[in-house]
């Protein structure tokens, strides 16, 4: 079957959470976010999984990600100023 990869990016930490369909083992992983490079935090910590646990991208039959950066950006109402123009 494969693996189903969650990744959670926040302001400090990146976590991801492993599961391995066939043999039910569950492998988490935290790394340091990197605001400045968006996207970094989740191909190292990738390589990582794939070091520590041997699970290779074309073994991930799912991948989620959810970010608390992009949330509190909204509710905090610091992010730039956007418009949206729907026709």
């Amino acid at each position: 079957m494969g693996c189903r990869v969650g990744v959670d990016i926040g302001g400090t930490f990146t976590d991801f959470c492993v599961f391995d369909e066939d043999s039910g083992a569950l492998h988490t992983l935290k790394v340091l976010s990197t605001p400045e490079r968006p996207g970094e935090e989740v191909l190292a910590g990738l390589r990582e999984i794939e070091r520590r646990h041997g699970v290779t991208a074309d073994q991930i039959s799912y991948f989620t990600h959810g970010t608390t950066v992009g949330v509190n950006t909204v509710i905090q109402r610091k992010g730039i100023n956007l418009c949206l123009f729907a026709t």
